[in-house]
């Protein structure tokens, strides 16, 4: 190892004037056996840099290679695997670890001492060693740690061991040892004699220094006699602090004395300060003042200073009972005697408050319903807030029941409930009454409008009455109310309705007037029970303090039963339900809401049904009015008591939509047509016409428009398939008269209102309005001139069959003689006299109401004229050089169809 050591410091090193410090053979642990040297390097230049080498022989010759280095600043951790075992193996972790097996375990122990060394001379990082023997990692000497680890050192042998023993001179030796050499002239001539006169030299000094030392023996007998007299004197004080001790040790137990007579009265003093504190907490704490004792017992609940007294009284009594007690406070008698007061003033006011707030409630519910008969004549419903704003008053000491009795509190709560229940059924019902009435047109002014209907009044109000009796179940029957029928129009709904049971449609016959009071009065409905129904929660909410998002347990613990009638309540949730307590507050409001209104939704949903009753169209209004005002409440609140029971209507509101809608559409399959009369605009066209216009009135901002185009899209397509039955179906008129007529109306109308989800129709109606139109032109224009069009007919079978034109002359039955036979028998007044007929024919399938007959004359002009060149065509291509041609021009006839026309 020593041979490799010197050949790798001689050609691998030195050139890099680096200096090998230390060497192990190493393998790559766990891979075949490959042998390199790692060696611990340092430079020999300023500033110095330590290095670990990795080197390995070459392959093709026996010099080595500089294969791999890493800066010992790098390495963070050594790892030697095992500190008591003999292990050859060890890691070395720079930027990644790096596995050695060394060759053997002294190689690497030498290594690892080494690398230890450089280490703490040069770098004094902290560099982690795991497994290493502490033995290898000693401390160098201190001399050794003094030596600036930056100068350059020289190496005698270059190996570690003459690197700890080397000390570099300081600049002064140097300096001595240069000044000792000039006085000597052979010190570099002749070494040895300069050593040697350096080594008598020496001898001298040392016999000076033992001589000097022997004349200094007097001065030392001197010192040790002065000594002896110095502990003599030290005896004399000691026996003098011995006695001062004594005196002191008298003193110090006097002044023990003081001191714990001291500790005890600064003991005293402090549990006489910690006693005042307790009293002076339980003073300031747990005393009630004589005037809030007496405002609990005695104090005034009607006038608002007794009120103010008997709240500060109660929030006085509320902080003293929830006072924190501290440890010990529960075993005194007086502790006790107060908390015994305050129970019995708590018991003895939550009675008074209790008392006192039923009676106001039992009062002001008989003094409100007094005043019903006020507003039956107008459809109004009472305010409450002078109510709300006496009873406000009371709402801190509501709170303080809550808090302190909640038994009492939830009384309170079920009195409230049941008295308002009661209140608001009568005056609900009696406005709801009101509502019907004026609504069914029993009232002065709708009784003008009635004074022609088939039915008497008492009969209309006697059924609106029926309406009542079962909480919004129709026990009437819906046949009586559609048989209402308008006599002496002159409309051409009348002039049709000969051809249709119109029975049942003509309820929906009211003017505008009538459907625009129905939507005043049922918005006048909504409108009055809405702020009613908001102020009545607001109140509820700060009366009983029900704003806090705690879970408290409902004041209405009994179960709904059945009404008188037999009917439930539809927005009371299931006796289970009550079984457990809400989860919030919010849950309290709306239960205490669904008891106090529970007639609203029956009272609702009776109303709709007579509206409905009444003209199914309504059932447009009702749902325009009814989502705008949901929309609303949600807006405020969605879990609200209004928005809730609104959203139920609603539901019932657009289910009466979809009936009316399907109501039509039945209307339109059962629709029946006369034999003996023309057919004209079917009646559900023009009913759904009537539709649209006042759908798109009534529709034009509101919130659930899908709802409406959806209907459209049925009502469409019922009407454009009924069209065709009853066009398939007719005897009287034609079925392209009837198509052509009922499809440009439809495409008139859609056109007209521009109804953008029909758009597809609209495009529809137009293209069979246009076939259809054709289909009867050319159906029509084959009679006129009926033995040419068979004559024209057979010449293009010929030709069809392979005959050339000019060759079709030359058959027997259509040669020049035939075509003249057949062309004398229409001259221009016979012609005229088939195109008067014909006009009459058309004149008479038409009908009046959609002036059609001048759009289809003028279609059989152009198809006439078409026939016309077609014949001439033929003519001058089959019979080329005849000089045959028709015994009338395209002016004759443009002049019959013009003259036709103007005569009718």
């Amino acid at each position: 190892m020593t041979a490799i050591k010197h050949a790798l410091q001689r050609d691998i090193f030195t050139p890099n004037d680096e200096r090998l410090l230390g060497i192990v053979n190493v393998c790559k642990a766990g891979k075949k056996k490959k042998n390199c040297f790692l060696c611990a390097t340092v430079t020999t230049e300023r500033p110095v840099q330590v290095k670990v080498v990795k080197v390995k022989k070459s392959d093709k010759g026996d010099f080595y290679k500089r294969q791999q280095a890493w800066e010992l600043r790098d390495l963070t951790v050594v790892d030697a695997k095992d500190a008591s075992k003999e292990n050859p193996e060890f890691d070395l972790h720079f930027e990644k670890v790096y596995k050695w097996l060394a060759s053997s375990t002294a190689e690497k122990n030498s290594f690892i001492s080494c690398i230890w060394k450089l280490n703490q001379r040069y770098l004094r990082k902290k560099l982690e060693f795991v497994n290493v023997s502490s033995q290898l990692l000693e401390e160098l000497p201190k001399a050794e740690e003094s030596v600036p680890s930056g100068e350059s050192q020289s190496v005698a042998g270059g190996d570690e061991d003459a690197l700890e023993e080397y000390q570099e001179l300081s600049a002064r030796e140097e300096q001595d040892i240069e000044s000792m050499m000039e006085m000597c002239e052979f010190a570099v001539s002749n070494a040895e004699a300069f050593a040697e006169k350096l080594f008598k030299e020496l001898q001298v000094l040392d016999g000076a220094n033992i001589q000097s030392i022997m004349a200094s023996e007097k001065q030392v007998n001197i010192l040790m006699q002065l000594l002896d007299e110095a502990l003599a004197e030290v005896d004399t004080i000691e026996g003098k602090l011995s006695s001062y001790e004594e005196m002191l040790q008298s003193v110090k137990d006097q002044m023990d004395q003081i001191s714990q007579s001291n500790r005890l009265i600064q003991i005293s003093n402090t549990n006489n300060g910690k006693l005042l504190d307790e009293i002076q907490f339980l003073v300031n704490y747990m005393d009630l003042s004589k005037g809030h004792i007496r405002a609990l017992q005695e104090g005034d609940l009607t006038s608002p200073r007794g009120i103010e007294a008997c709240i500060s009284a109660s929030e006085a009594l509320l902080q003293c009972m929830n006072v924190a007690l501290r440890p010990g406070h529960e075993q005194l008698a007086a502790v006790n005697q107060q908390q015994k007061l305050f129970a019995e003033l708590r018991d003895t006011f939550a009675r008074r408050l209790t008392n006192h707030l039923n009676n106001v409630f039992v009062h002001q519910g008989h003094d409100q319903s007094s005043t019903l008969s006020q507003n039956t004549a107008e459809l109004t419903l009472p305010k409450h807030s002078p109510l709300h704003r006496d009873l406000l008053r009371y709402a801190k000491l509501m709170e303080w029941l809550k808090n302190t009795h909640r038994e009492k509190y939830e009384g309170l709560s079920r009195t409230y409930v049941d008295y308002m229940n009661r209140l608001y059924e009568r005056e609900i019902k009696d406005f709801f009454e009101v509502a019907k009435i004026k609504m069914a047109g029993t009232s002065k002014e709708a009784k003008g409008k009635f004074a022609t209907l088939p039915r008497k009044e008492s009969a209309l109000k006697q059924e609106t009455e029926s309406l009542h009796g079962s909480s919004g179940k129709l026990t009437g029957s819906t046949s009586s109310l559609n048989k209402l029928t308008v006599q002496g129009s002159n409309s051409r709904r009348s002039q049709s309705s000969s051809l249709l049971d119109m029975g049942n449609m003509s309820a929906s016959d009211m003017d505008v007037a009538d459907r625009t009071k129905f939507d005043k009065i049922f918005e006048q409905v909504l409108s009055e029970l809405e702020p009613l129904c908001l102020a009545e929660q607001d109140f509820i909410s700060k009366f009983f303090k029900l704003q806090q998002h705690q879970t408290v347990l409902p004041p209405l613990a009994q179960p709904e039963t059945e009404e008188a009638d037999g009917s439930v309540p539809s927005r009371m949730p299931p006796q289970a339900d009550h079984r457990h307590s809400l989860s919030s507050e919010k849950d309290m409001v709306r239960l205490m809401m669904n008891k106090i209104f529970q007639s609203i939704e029956p009272e609702l949903n009776s109303l709709i049904a007579l509206g409905d009753k009444i003209d199914s169209f309504h059932s447009l209004y009702m749902l325009v009015k009814m989502s705008h005002h949901v929309w609303t409440a949600e807006n405020v609140d969605p879990a609200s008591f209004l928005s809730t029971t609104l959203g139920n209507v609603l539901v019932t509101v657009k289910r009466n939509f979809d009936k009316c809608i399907s109501g039509q559409i039945k209307q339109m399959e059962e629709v029946k047509i006369s034999k003996k009369s023309k057919v004209g605009i079917l009646p559900f066209v023009t009913r759904f016409e009537e539709f649209a216009e006042l759908a798109e009135t009534i529709f034009r901002n509101a919130e659930r428009r899908g709802d409406l185009d959806k209907a459209y899209v049925k009502l469409i397509r019922a009407v454009f398939m009924n069209v065709e039955k009853v066009a398939s179906e007719s005897q009287k008129t034609p079925r392209d008269v009837v198509m052509m007529e009922n499809f440009h109306h439809i495409f008139s109308t859609l056109s007209r209102l521009k109804i953008s989800c029909l758009d597809a129709e609209r495009r529809e109606a137009k293209h069979k309005y246009t076939d259809h139109l054709q289909s009867y032109v050319i159906n029509s224009l084959g009679q006129p001139l009926e033995k040419l069009n068979h004559f024209f007919e057979g010449v293009e079978a010929r030709v069809a069959q392979g005959v050339r034109e000019e060759e079709v002359s030359y058959q027997l039955a259509f040669n020049k003689q035939e075509l003249r036979k057949v062309i004398k028998e229409y001259p221009g007044k016979e012609v005229k006299k088939g195109l008067d007929n014909l006009y009459k024919k058309v004149d008479k399938h038409l009908c009046e109401e959609e002036s059609l007959l001048q759009v289809v004359w003028h279609s059989m002009q152009d198809e006439f004229i078409r026939q016309y060149k077609h014949f001439e065509g033929l003519i001058g291509r089959c019979y080329p050089g005849s000089g045959i041609t028709m015994e009338f021009t395209i002016q004759d006839m443009l002049e019959y169809f013009s003259s036709i026309a103007q005569s009718h």
